[in-house]
């Protein structure tokens, strides 16, 4: 009690088990600038259910951002960042549990790999795919608006009609909307089980995503109370599945480096022929 000062926290909050709630909000891109909003959600379901939860951040690189210059070369790094700032903080805090949110290409692997590390109750919590946005009365993404710099190049668009389709194609918060590495990787540890089935799949603005986060903060106090491990639910069938989710859906293939990278942390054999027989 003497550490948190005045913190907010009473004794009895300090009697309750402990719930790690790691964020990876950042202000940088829309993939992950919603998810303080849903962070509130989950430590209400996790007071609801029982535990006291407490938040910290870790670091987001926006691939969509660094892409094609210089700072490309600090995203897969980052995902070993933060994948050990989750790991040290909740060892060095003692947390009896712990969820992790997450919302784009190396957050998502990340935040599984520090739960593989730790190993105790623990899941994550994708913040969802952005809506697609309107251009000329049709639905356009992220990829309307790569193409349509080659268009503009060709001479086919005017500058003032890629000038308006790019302020309309990410119109909110949210992962790219399409089946890039983001989207991918919410698919796959939704099939390892190391999320809530079904949450990939709900847009980041959609009316039952904040639902959604608050009846994961109940899940990860059942977890508790059930002992429900990272080791019990990532085996080497379910990486299996994961793998399969990936091809079937027609996923990145960053899936790959990124389940070999979890399945390494999960103390699992993988190679790179096993993706080849699936």
């Amino acid at each position: 009690m003497l550490m948190f000062g005045d913190g907010g926290l009473s004794p009895e909050d300090l009697d309750k088990p402990i719930i790690g709630v790691a964020n990876t909000w950042i202000e940088i891109g829309p993939c992950n600038f919603h998810l303080r909003r849903l962070a509130a959600k989950v430590k209400e379901g996790i007071r609801a259910a029982g535990g006291t939860p407490l938040e910290f951040n870790t670091i987001s690189i926006s691939d969509g951002i660094t892409m094609g210059t210089e700072g490309m070369k600090t995203s897969l790094i980052s995902r070993e960042i933060i994948a050990d700032s989750i790991e040290l903080v909740s060892i060095g805090n003692m947390f009896d549990a712990v969820i992790a949110l997450c919302g784009c290409d190396k957050t998502v692997p990340g935040t599984v790999m520090a739960l593989a590390r730790l190993d105790i109750p623990s899941l994550t919590l994708y913040g969802g795919s952005i809506m697609p946005g309107k251009f000329q009365g049709r639905d356009v993404t992220i990829q309307d608006v790569f193409e349509a710099v080659g268009q503009h190049a060709e001479g086919t668009i005017t500058v003032e009609e890629l000038d308006d389709l790019i302020s309309k194609g990410c119109p909110g918060p949210g992962a790219c909307g399409g089946q890039f590495t983001a989207n991918t990787m919410a698919t796959a540890v939704e099939m390892l089980g190391i999320a809530p089935m079904g949450s990939g799949s709900v847009p980041a603005v959609a009316g039952d995503k904040d639902q959604e986060a608050y009846k994961a903060g109940q899940l990860v106090m059942d977890m508790l109370a059930a002992d429900r491990r990272p080791s019990q639910i990532i085996t080497r069938k379910s990486i299996e599945n994961a793998i399969t989710s990936v091809a079937a859906t027609g996923g990145s293939t960053n899936g790959v480096l990124h389940l070999l990278a979890i399945a390494h942390e999960a103390q699992i054999p993988l190679t790179l022929e096993d993706f080849h027989s699936h």
